[in-house]
């Protein structure tokens, strides 16, 4: 144990000022963005507002995201990453002050969609930015230590958004709607406070100062095109699949834990951010699984491990092996993306990154925004047992194909290990 914290701490230390700077100001963001989206719905509740109005902010937020993600990628592969994230984080601050204090159903919903669209411009430049500013034998641990950071800081803030508005009820004596209204202010001023560490990256990357040597049909200096999309295309495929799967299932764990279980709020509440937490420590633990596998193995074995629990929580009557089998599924799906966003950035041109990471963020989306009434319809026709087992199953159906397809494409052709 002491000798991995060392060797983290070392990595840690051995990161450039840009990487430095970055995980600094995302962290301040994401805290912001977790109390701000976990408040919201209670906020739009307080106003007297249907459950619709909720339903439209998240669609109009991920539709915004979709269709801003791949002129993101070719603005920020065009005009530099500092600059385009910078622009996107002002803008979207501006947008979170004004839903702080919006009454009405229009303006709420017209402001969700330009947060969703000026967000993109940051979503999409900071995977590249980090691997321009990286050596590639030091991403895998880089983007482990980004994403573990990235899903302790959105708990904290959704842990934080909470606190901070019974701060102000209770002791303040505010009305409920204002305590969530300051609470969003809150939010968004630790988001804009994220942003002052944006400014002092440098613009320019480091040159390069390794070669990763890899056999499949595109070398990471190869500026072509074609040969790029080729490879664009097929990671974007197997996310299209993980998407499809995991937009008929994450956004309704919590509805699946309340009706099949009656579970508490607060349990769901306590589930869901151990979920959290056992992600970020999945993520930490993936780069030891590289170094004895390689990559693609790795992530391979993630997917792969986390259908049983996935199974499990599809049929089970206990609550208890419910639980378990989310938190295990949660931790293992997951723990992959961090070497997914590795393998992307190794074998595509720093040219095309931008362009790499925006398709495969905008079919993400498109899958998750696909599959959401796909679940519901479901839930409606079968019952809260066997709606939940068919959306489960499929799920852990398109994970099987998704995992097959990584292999045959990228293991078969011994993708970079390094």
């Amino acid at each position: 144990m002491k000798s991995w914290l060392l060797e983290w701490k070392t990595n840690i230390l051995s990161f450039n000022r840009n990487i430095k700077l970055f995980m600094l100001a995302n962290v301040l963001i994401q805290i912001g963005m977790g109390v701000f989206m976990v408040m919201y719905n209670l906020y739009i509740k307080e106003l007297g507002m249907p459950e619709t109005v909720n339903g439209k902010v998240i669609s109009m937020t991920a539709t915004a995201s979709a269709i801003a993600l791949i002129p993101a990628g070719f603005l920020s592969d065009k005009l530099g990453r500092k600059w385009i994230i910078i622009a996107g984080a002002l803008l979207g601050a501006v947008t979170l002050y004004y839903r702080s204090f919006a009454v009405l159903e229009s303006p709420l919903v017209t402001a969700a969609f330009f947060t969703g669209l000026f967000m993109a411009f940051v979503q999409v430049s900071g995977v590249p930015l980090l691997a321009e500013n990286s050596k590639p034998s030091e991403r895998v641990h880089m983007f482990s230590i980004y994403f573990a950071l990235m899903t302790v800081a959105n708990v904290i803030g959704s842990l934080l958004g909470g606190v901070v508005s019974d701060v102000f009820q209770i002791f303040l004596s505010m009305e409920a709607v204002d305590a969530i209204r300051w609470s969003l202010v809150f939010g968004a001023i630790l988001f804009t406070a994220g942003i002052i560490p944006l400014f002092r990256l440098g613009n320019k990357p480091p040159p390069p100062s390794e070669k990763v040597e890899t056999r499949i049909e595109i070398e990471p200096d190869e500026p072509g095109l074609k040969r790029n999309l080729i490879v664009i295309f097929h990671f974007s495929f197997a996310s299209l699949l993980i998407g499809l799967g995991s937009g008929l299932v994450v956004p309704y764990l919590n509805l699946y834990f309340a009706n099949r279980f009656d579970a508490s709020n607060t349990y769901i509440g306590l589930v869901l951010s151990l979920g959290s937490a056992m992600t970020a420590v999945a993520m930490l633990i993936g780069p030891m699984l590289v170094r004895r596998i390689g990559k693609v193995k790795a992530l391979i074995v993630f997917q792969v491990l986390s259908i049983p629990f996935l199974i499990l929580t599809a049929y089970t009557t206990s609550l208890l092996l419910a639980s378990l089998g989310f938190l295990l599924r949660q931790a293992l799906m997951n723990a992959g993306n961090p070497i997914q966003s590795a393998i992307a950035m190794e074998v595509v041109h720093d040219k095309y990154k931008g362009l790499a990471n925006s398709v495969n963020q905008m079919v993400f989306n498109v899958g998750w925004a696909t599959m959401g009434p796909v679940a519901a319809a479901l839930v409606i026709a079968f019952g809260s047992y066997w709606g939940y087992a068919y959306a489960f199953t499929i799920t852990a159906a398109l994970y099987i194909v998704s995992s097959a397809y990584y292999y045959f494409i990228f293991g078969r052709r011994k993708l970079s290990e390094e």
